[in-house]
């Protein structure tokens, strides 16, 4: 996830958007309502999906999307990177359709919300064909400038057992 920062966005670790990738125990094993799904091949880690039960925070994002997405209802999609040599094979597509599953199973949410910077190639792409725009941030200059657009996935219904 770090390298993402680095080599994706070209900005680095920024701690007030980024602390959950430090404490990756904390964040997402500890609780119950998140989780980080993670794809190794040959022990290389090279994809990542995180949940968590954070709305989006105003400031930086917009008001009326916090007020939208409200913290505990919200499941957000976060991290959701594949290193550029194993992009295009379906790896994102399945880690966020196991992320879906995982939110569909967990008590309390209402929403699936996700932003992300369409300057990664092929994440506008991607993101359009699996979610519906919300909010396009680049008309605002939100987050300086980086090419946010913010989306909404359809929550999936529960698995049935028996």
């Amino acid at each position: 996830m770090l390298d993402t920062f680095y080599a994706e966005f070209g900005y680095g670790y920024v701690p007030q958007w980024h602390d959950d990738v430090v404490d990756i125990e904390g964040t997402y094993l500890g609780y119950p309502r998140h989780t980080l799904v993670v794809a190794v091949l040959d022990g290389e880690v090279v994809g990542t999906t995180a949940v968590n039960s954070r709305g989006p925070a105003h400031p930086p994002h917009p008001r009326q999307l916090a007020e939208r997405y409200p913290s505990g209802r919200t499941a957000q999609l976060l991290r959701v990177y594949v290193r550029p040599e194993h992009r295009r094979h379906g790896l994102a597509g399945a880690m966020v359709k196991a992320a879906c599953a995982f939110i569909a199973e967990a008590p309390g949410y209402e929403s699936i919300y996700l932003h992300t910077n369409v300057d990664v190639p092929g994440a506008e792409a991607f993101w359009r064909s699996v979610a519906t725009e919300v909010f396009d941030a680049r008309t605002t200059g939100e987050h300086g400038g980086f090419g946010t657009v913010h989306f909404e996935i359809p929550l999936p219904a529960p698995a049935v057992v028996g």
